[in-house]
């Protein structure tokens, strides 16, 4: 699933460096020649649109990156991939010392051997 999300958002990256692209081309084309369209005035416009795209480029090349950084476009926490003989998480094991300390605590004096002084109350919680 990763991979596929991954992928959709190369593509969606993709999207305004191909509009900045062929905007550029077009102004481009429209004097026939690079000089021809810096002739016209269009030479800020091409200038501003090389930029421009050249900045998105940033982000795909960013989304690239991390697909070919992580094995098999799968990540894990802090960017390391797990071991597979990792041990999975054992759900009655934890249950199991969970009721342990439980227990444990329970074999320990409880506070109604020890009372606690009273404190005197206010207002009219004795209601």
């Amino acid at each position: 699933m990763r991979s596929v999300k991954l992928a959709i958002g190369i593509v969606i990256a993709l999207a305004p460096v191909v509009y900045c692209g062929a905007l550029f081309f077009y102004f481009l084309d429209t004097g026939g020649s690079a000089q021809g369209s810096v002739d016209m005035g269009l030479g800020p416009t091409l200038l501003g649109l090389g930029g421009i795209g050249l900045l998105f480029c940033l982000p795909v090349a960013w989304k690239i990156l991390r697909a070919l950084h992580t094995p098999g476009g799968r990540a894990t926490r802090h960017g390391a991939s797990a071991p597979d003989d990792a041990p999975a998480f054992d759900a009655d094991a934890a249950l199991a010392r969970y009721l342990a300390r439980k227990s444990a605590e329970g074999a320990a004096p409880s506070s109604g051997d020890n009372p606690t002084p009273t404190r005197p109350t206010f207002g009219r919680k004795g209601i």
